[in-house]
């Protein structure tokens, strides 16, 4: 690895040659047009890194099984073919290992993508997210930037048990230094995973294995090469009037769902994609709370310390006075995830739980407040 950047960098200057391959994040939110095709999440990723590793040489896959097996999930199908072993790089089984070695690459300019065929196992290398990626430009005064991308499933799978089966968004949002995403749709996978690798700073990508086999209408917009989505921008899956629900990943299909059963009883839910957890998009929450004065936040991770209760507190901190209901915070069990399917299921929240968190926040804003007290 260490022979690859130096053949990428050669003897010129390093933060010349960085400065030269940093990239604009992310271009304006824009009106999309009519769905042009269907594409799954697994094509929108592999679409998505093809592109960036064919617009920028800096930019190189390193992880378990991305080579010579196209990957765990098929997320870098055909790419060893096109750039060859010293762009897609098979690691051994040392996650601590090859996410230090992609964050020194960083410091020298190049662009990693490193990939875990878990997030589960990023555990191994958090000292390096952490210590080494998220806080360098910071004590380097500026010095130094780490672009750099850990990405691959996150959160519940199926019958995969507790130490393979749980969500880190709360973890990862909780660092300065960081970014923070995770996309729902073809759409959000292939402009956020985008933004991404362009972006200057550290990028924690949270995807969910669950989803990349589904899929989505997409525009021509978004099947552009020049396509990018905005980092910290949430997006409004469906308006409403009643009652909002926001939601990140796959809870944000589960929301989609609960709202069309609460339509049919004469609730109006208003559907937040968060997309970006950290930045996470407070205007576009408060702006719907305003809307419809009553909350629902959905997640999939542990109920404490969690993504829900950062929006909650965003919420009582600019928006009190507009709740008509107390927030309503849906989340998984408090408990290491079970392995039984009858079990795993309670453990993870169900599009039921949504309808029902929905219906009592609706219902209790009929009553005052004080009234319920």
């Amino acid at each position: 690895m260490l022979g690859v950047a130096r053949r990428r960098l050669g003897s010129g200057c390093v933060l010349a040659q960085l400065a030269q391959a940093l990239r604009p994040a992310a271009a304006p939110a824009r009106t999309y047009s009519a769905a042009a095709k269907e594409i799954t999440v697994r094509e929108a990723l592999n679409t998505a890194l093809d592109e960036e590793m064919s617009a920028d040489p800096s930019v190189f896959l390193m992880g378990e099984e991305v080579g010579e097996y196209q990957g765990p999930y098929k997320i870098s199908k055909g790419l060893l073919d096109k750039y060859g072993p010293d762009r897609v790089l098979d690691t051994p089984i040392t996650e601590a290992g090859f996410t230090g070695i992609g964050v020194g690459a960083a410091y020298h300019g190049l662009r990693p993508i490193v990939e875990f065929m878990t997030f589960n196992f990023s555990m191994q290398a958090i000292d390096h997210i952490i210590n080494s990626a998220a806080k360098s430009n910071y004590m380097s005064a500026g010095q130094i930037s780490v672009p750099i991308v850990f990405r691959g499933p996150n959160g519940a799978a199926a019958g995969v048990g507790a130490q393979h089966s749980q969500c880190y968004a709360a973890w990862y949002a909780h660092v300065p230094g960081l970014k923070v995403l995770a996309p729902y749709s073809a759409e959000d996978a292939r402009g956020l995973l985008k933004a991404a690798i362009r972006d200057p700073d550290p990028v924690v990508f949270l995807e969910n294995e669950l989803l990349y086999g589904e899929s989505f209408p997409v525009s021509a917009e978004v099947l552009d090469s020049s396509f990018c989505l905005p980092i910290g921008k949430a997006k409004i899956e469906r308006q409403g009037k009643d009652v909002t629900i926001t939601a990140f990943s796959k809870m944000v299909g589960y929301a989609l769902q609960a709202a069309d059963i609460l339509a049919k009883e004469g609730i109006s839910a208003e559907v937040i994609n968060l997309r970006s957890i950290r930045p996470l998009d407070r205007a576009t929450i408060n702006a719907s709370v305003r809307k419809t004065n009553r909350l629902v936040t959905v997640e999939e991770g542990f109920p404490q310390h969690g993504i829900g209760a950062e929006i909650c507190m965003s919420v009582v901190e600019d928006s009190f006075e507009y709740l008509d209901a107390p927030v309503e915070r849906i989340a998984g069990a408090d408990v290491p995830m079970p392995y039984a399917a009858n079990l795993e299921r309670m453990a993870v929240p169900q599009v039921d739980d949504i309808v029902r968190a929905a219906k009592r926040a609706c219902y209790r804003a009929a009553v005052p407040m004080a009234a319920t007290a």
